[in-house]
């Protein structure tokens, strides 16, 4: 019989944790990778039983490459502290480690904001993997690299993704800067036309092209704050080239 893993990484996940964990019971071990959290995160994740590694962050492939090192299992389905498995997915999930069909298989995530959930502002990302056939790479946006085929699953994550405007803003804020650094340790130029066209065009792409617009107002506020994110992001690229950072 294949055995699973759940790997959460926390950082100040308090107020989230315990309903993630919850949601994950029926696995056959869960790994809680910290990064040095000042709330009751570990507390809780031990309470439940689970295997904490304590870790101070320095990028999220690292942190997830780490956790994985010590887990036991067949398969292993990473989760963040703020996603929830429903009864649903939790039985295509065994039924998918049974089938032994994949290596791998994306899982649909629809995004939480303003007390709705946005069916039109999601993501299918790798999530559930062989073990010993994968591995991240990347420092801001990392990639699940994986041997082998990729499957999806139909059955969606519930995804409280954005615990309110200034949290949300203040996560593309912090992203910008790892991304801004990423970019100029490339190498790569840019010019005022990033500035313009780019947020422009993730604003447009996310509001009409992926029919944000169906999402009301929350869809809107979406589009818009991804949009500055953007922006974001190639400001403080032009900070970090003049050395104003």
């Amino acid at each position: 019989m294949q055995t699973l893993t759940v790997i959460i990484p926390t950082y100040n996940e308090a107020q989230y944790l315990e309903g993630a964990l919850y949601s994950v019971k029926f696995a056959d071990e869960i790994i809680v990778v910290d990064s040095m959290s000042s709330d009751a995160t570990v507390k809780i994740a031990t309470d439940h039983g689970c295997q904490v590694i304590s870790r101070k962050f320095d990028n999220f492939s690292n942190q997830k490459n780490h956790a994985l090192q010590f887990a036991t299992s067949d398969w292993v389905l990473f989760l963040d502290g703020d996603e929830r498995i429903t009864h649903a997915l939790q039985k295509e999930i065994l039924e998918a480690l049974k089938s032994n069909k994949h290596t791998g298989y994306k899982l649909n995530f629809p995004h939480f904001y303003m007390n709705r959930f946005l069916y039109h502002h999601d993501n299918n990302v790798t999530r559930l993997v062989v073990r010993d056939k994968c591995h991240f790479e990347g420092s801001v946006h990392e990639k699940l690299i994986v041997e082998g085929s990729i499957g999806t699953l139909k059955n969606k994550v519930l995804h409280y993704t954005y615990k309110g405007l200034l949290h949300y803003i203040g996560k593309k804020d912090s992203y910008a800067w790892f991304q801004a650094e990423r970019i100029l340790s490339k190498g790569k130029g840019m010019n005022y036309f990033h500035l313009a066209f780019k947020p422009a065009y993730r604003f447009f792409h996310e509001y009409i092209v992926r029919r944000g617009f169906l999402d009301g107002i929350p869809g809107l506020a979406v589009a818009a704050i991804n949009s500055y994110g953007v922006f974001s992001r190639y400001a403080k690229l032009m900070l970090l080239k003049k050395g104003l950072k």
